[in-house]
C-alpha cells in the first residue's frame, strides 16, 4: 500500500443500541481490517461506550489518523443530545466527540449512525431516503449524495401512545412477531411514499433480514458492512454545523 494512502486510514465506528462495531478504511471506504464488534453493554454510559471502543481499536491497525463515529442519537457538532436506546440521564449534552478525540489524540468526526450509513449506502442520485431497523428506528435524508440536517424522525408518533421506536423497534418485533411487525413496516413505507416521495429508499439494520413482503423496484436492502464505509465518505462532506471536526485538545500519540 502507498505511504500517502496508508497514512489516511480511518477507524470507522458504528455504535448501535446492540453492538459496537469497527473496522479500518481507506479513504475510498474499502475495508482494509477485520470487520469486528462487541455487544453494546446493557449500562451504556460514556465511559462504558468509551471503554468498548478502545477494546475494538487495541485489535485493529494503530496506524489510523482520524475516527469517524455513528452514533445512535441525536448529535449536533459532536455533542450528543439524545440517545434513547443506551444509558437513561447519562447522555444529555455530552461532547463524546471530543472526549473520543482527547482519548486517541486524532480528529473525529460524528454524526448520527444513521446519517453514516447511509453515506455508504446511497448512489448520490436524487432524494434518497435511509432506514435502519434494529434496536430503533433510524433515519437519514440525503439529496445528490449531500446529507440534509438530521431529523429524528423515530420520535414522531405513529399512533396515541407510540412512536416509530416503539412500533417497529426490536421490542415490538420480539412482542407482535414478524407478520404483524411486517406488515407495521409495509404502513410506515406507505406513510413515507405520501409524506416524502423519495426516488430511493434503503432499509438497513439487523431486522432487515426479516422483510418477508415484496419490496417495490425503488426500495433496496443494504447491510451494515456497507454502510460503515460511510465512515470514509464523512470526511468528504464539506463541514457544516452537523458535519463538524473535533481535534484533539490533548494528544495521547
Amino acid at each position: 500500500m502507498p505511504a500517502a494512502e496508508k497514512n489516511s486510514q480511518i477507524l470507522s465506528i458504528d455504535i448501535g443500541g446492540t453492538s459496537i462495531k469497527a473496522c479500518i478504511l481507506d479513504v475510498k471506504g474499502e475495508l482494509l481490517s477485520e470487520y469486528t464488534k462487541v455487544p453494546t453493554p446493557k449500562n451504556a454510559t460514556p465511559e462504558v461506550v468509551i471503554k468498548c471502543i478502545k477494546e475494538l481499536a487495541a485489535k485493529l491497525d494503530q496506524s489510523f489518523v482520524k475516527i469517524s463515529i455513528g452514533f445512535p442519537g441525536y448529535v449536533k457538532c459532536g455533542v450528543v443530545f439524545t440517545a434513547p436506546n443506551l444509558a437513561k440521564n447519562k447522555w444529555k449534552d455530552v461532547d463524546l466527540a471530543q472526549l473520543i478525540s482527547d482519548t486517541f489524540g486524532k480528529p473525529v468526526r460524528m454524526v448520527n449512525d444513521a446519517d453514516q450509513q447511509a453515506l455508504g449506502i446511497v448512489s448520490g442520485k436524487g432524494f434518497e431516503i435511509v432506514f435502519t431497523v434494529g434496536t430503533g428506528f433510524g433515519t437519514a435524508l440525503l439529496y445528490d449524495g449531500d446529507l440534509l440536517p438530521h431529523l429524528e424522525l423515530a420520535h414522531l408518533p405513529i399512533s396515541k401512545n407510540k412512536d416509530y421506536d416503539d412500533y417497529i423497534g426490536n421490542k415490538a418485533f420480539n412482542k407482535v412477531g414478524k407478520k404483524d411487525w411486517n406488515e407495521r413496516l409495509q404502513r410506515i413505507i406507505e406513510i413515507y411514499k405520501t409524506v416524502f416521495n423519495y426516488d430511493t429508499l434503503y432499509i438497513g439494520g439487523g431486522n432487515s433480514k426479516e422483510i418477508t413482503f415484496t419490496l417495490d423496484p425503488n426500495i433496496k436492502l443494504a447491510s451494515n458492512k456497507d454502510g460503515i464505509k460511510g465512515g470514509a465518505k464523512l470526511w468528504d462532506l464539506e463541514e457544516k454545523f452537523h458535519v463538524f471536526t473535533t481535534h484533539p485538545k490533548i494528544n495521547n500519540k
